[in-house]
């Protein structure tokens, strides 16, 4: 009786294997008919024989198992605009390099256009080169489906499944064939949400988002911030694939001698600020104005966004800046950003690690070879042509570009990034010392732990100021000495997904809390209408106060010049003074703020 309990337990485990990693429908009818052909020959044939027969005709279902799963693998299938089966497609748009033609949402009340060319593909000679303009096209380019995500290394769809499953506590169980999205080199491309009916001449605020991922990964379609609830209310939304990893930022010095700029290492950078002139470009023909656009970005995003804040290159393609959980800005950035000695010298390891001693044999690798030094070269640097300096030192000069910045941090930013490597009581005083050096006897006594819980979390509030906290409040500063309004806010709401953790904030802040979920509550719910409401007029008029679309007065948000009043999104929305201001000035003295 156990082991036919046993037996029953292994197969409701590998039907769910088959749905978490997308198998194809048909994967599981015949996997059903091998175990009952399976359960019939034991019953029958091997009733009453030896163990080895047994055994090797369980060995034999189990490979006939792992056969079903290779044999059915999800396909490769381009994701599509919107969700609906049958999109109405949009009128035609007339734009520099062709015509375009994009297709309605489900209720028709936004076009989407997804995949259109803004840069010529960086493949061949074109890898790890500066963009170069697209090649214009005949016809009408049908903007239906997401072009591929960029090169970066890719999960089995079951990983994704789990971290849906146990992470966001959202997973959905989907009755038909699914498909992986495709990853390439080719990945140039941006995506336009327009409100419908909007035309040429409308002068519609323009949002244009940068994905995060660590530089790394990430793709621009994620649900998260998807711009279709700000396009319902009036405003242009664009995003953008770009170069990442070694793709992106490799540097070297043979690269840099064959441009005329001396660029290298920030040819992910150089993507971003290329989008941006194909919005100045382009955008009037969707109804946006050029001269009103807002650059937004998350994570590394939020980082790419700040390095453009100080880049010559991006001066007057935009106006005001949107940061989450990141900027560069601060004196000794903490992430996504390194010294050029340091790029030179990364990099010259990966050509070494490769045995290649050309640019052309280093050009005429597989794609699929360079991904794995990813992990090591996905960080912007001082090239002398994108960023001529340290951003830090562009805002102390005040030549930063933007005019007014919405940005913040979350109340668990370090929760996803020490989930498996949490201090203890033995360990703490190691690792402060170990990050601050002379300044940890200061820490220590800030954070006098006695338990393994008071330690874990110290060590959890420890990190999230130093990676994530901490240069938001120097670029509050910067700003505000420059006359700069900055609005910080300080996201602490906790539910049943992600929470406050890193990147928590984005579905409330973009609208896109799914009506069906189960995961928020009235008060998530109304939170994210707030939250929403502010962004939508920051993009608008460049101030977030005001009221909602439906006419309420939201709560007064200050911009503080010192950077020491922040917006707790919570279970209240209120002014507060901002959390581990101590910590800060311990920061400020190692950084020489």
């Amino acid at each position: 009786m156990f082991r036919r309990v046993l037996f029953g337990l292994l197969v409701v485990l590998f039907l769910a294997v088959l749905e978490l990693n997308k198998n194809r429908l048909w994967s599981f009818a015949v996997f059903l008919l091998i175990t009952v052909l399976y359960i019939v020959w034991r019953e029958t044939a091997l009733k009453g024989a030896a163990f080895l027969p047994r055994a090797g005709a369980f060995l034999l279902w189990l490979g006939a198992f792992a056969a079903v799963v290779l044999l059915s693998w999800p396909p490769v299938k381009r994701v599509p605009a919107v969700t609906a089966k049958d999109p109405v497609p949009t009128g035609v748009v007339t734009l520099k390099k062709g015509q375009v033609q994009g297709v309605y949402n489900e209720d028709g009340s936004v076009a989407v256009y997804a995949g259109i060319p803004y840069a010529a593909p960086p493949v061949g000679d074109l890898r790890w080169k500066e963009p170069q303009d697209p090649a214009p096209w005949d016809g009408i380019l049908q903007a239906d489906r997401f072009a591929p995500m960029s090169m970066q290394p890719v999960n089995l769809p079951i990983y994704d499944s789990l971290t849906r499953l146990i992470g966001y506590h959202d997973y959905k169980i989907h009755f038909g064939d699914e498909s992986r999205p495709p990853v390439s080199e080719d990945s140039l491309y941006v995506n336009v949400w327009q409100p419908a009916g909007a035309r040429e001449g409308d002068a519609l605020p323009v949002l244009v988002f940068i994905h995060g991922g660590s530089l790394q990964t990430g793709q621009p379609w994620y649900r998260d911030y998807n711009g279709e609830s700000l396009a319902k209310e009036g405003v242009i939304v664009v995003n953008m694939g770009y170069r990442l990893g070694v793709f992106g930022y490799l540097a070297l010095d043979e690269l840099a001698a064959e441009t005329p700029d001396g660029t290298t290492g920030n040819y992910g950078l150089l993507d971003q600020i290329k989008a941006l002139e194909w919005v100045r470009d382009n955008i009037a023909a969707f109804g946006g104005d050029p001269g009103q656009v807002t650059l937004a970005g998350e994570s590394a995003g939020a980082a790419a966004v700040s390095a453009i804040c100080a880049s010559p290159l991006a001066k007057g393609l935009f106006q005001r800046a949107v940061l989450e959980s990141s900027t560069i800005v601060s004196p000794d950035p903490p992430h996504s950003f390194r010294t050029r000695e340091e790029a030179l010298e990364s990099g010259a390891e990966v050509k070494e690690k490769l045995q290649t001693l050309t640019l052309d044999a280093l050009r005429a690798l597989p794609a699929e070879k360079l991904v794995a030094f990813t992990e090591t070269e996905h960080h912007m640097t001082v090239d002398g042509y994108a960023l001529r300096e340290l951003p830090y030192e562009t805002y102390r000069a005040g030549r930063m570009n933007e005019t007014a910045v919405l940005q913040g941090f979350n109340q668990d930013e370090s929760a996803p990034f020490i989930m498996f490597a949490h201090a203890n009581k033995s360990n703490f005083e190691s690792r402060v010392r170990k990050l601050f050096k002379e300044y940890a006897d200061e820490v220590l006594a800030l954070y006098p732990v006695q338990t393994d819980a008071e330690a874990k979390q110290a060590w959890a509030d420890i990190f999230s100021v130093v990676y994530f906290d901490y240069p938001h409040f120097c670029l509050s500063h910067l700003a505000g000495e420059r006359g700069i309004p900055a609005w910080t806010y300080y996201f602490t709401r906790a539910n049943g997904s992600l929470s406050s953790w890193h990147s928590g904030e984005m579905i409330y802040l973009y609208g896109n809390i799914p009506v069906d979920s189960r995961l928020y509550d009235a008060r998530d719910r109304a939170l994210s209408r707030e939250m929403f409401s502010y962004l939508l007029n920051f993009v608008k008029t460049g101030d977030p106060n005001g009221t909602d679309p439906a006419g309420a007065a939201l709560p007064a948000w200050e911009a503080d010049p010192a950077g020491l009043r922040v917006l707790e999104w919570g279970a209240e929305t209120v002014m507060r003074d901002i959390p581990y201001r101590e910590l800060f000035a311990i920061l400020d003295r190692m950084q020489g703020f």
